[in-house]
């Protein structure tokens, strides 16, 4: 919740049948990445390299109910070497806290 109403998007009216892991959406007034590949009615945004949901890592799951995610936008070859290094198990997410 808590989207600005201007970026509020219907989903669709048949979902896909795959989308993506990694891949941001809009579905009414939520945003949300998918944390694998899955069926899906929302309005794709953006992909992410970093996955939300790894049972790999230490910390399987990135955030916490009710925290902030920002998004900021990267080229092809960021992603692709971000891609690169989370294969690799030399990749660590930056987690910056702001105060309200």
């Amino acid at each position: 919740g808590g989207l600005d109403p201007r970026l509020h998007t219907p989903r669709l009216s048949v979902p896909r049948t795959e989308i993506p892991a990694g891949s941001v959406g809009i579905g009414g007034a939520q945003t949300g990445i998918y944390p694998l590949a899955s069926p899906g009615g929302w309005q794709i945004i953006g992909r992410s390299p970093v996955r939300p949901y790894d049972p790999e890592r230490a910390q399987p799951i990135l955030y916490r109910a009710g925290e902030y995610l920002r998004f900021q936008p990267i080229t092809q070859k960021q992603y692709d070497a971000i891609e690169a290094q989370i294969a690799a198990g030399g990749y660590e997410c930056e987690v910056i806290v702001e105060e309200a």
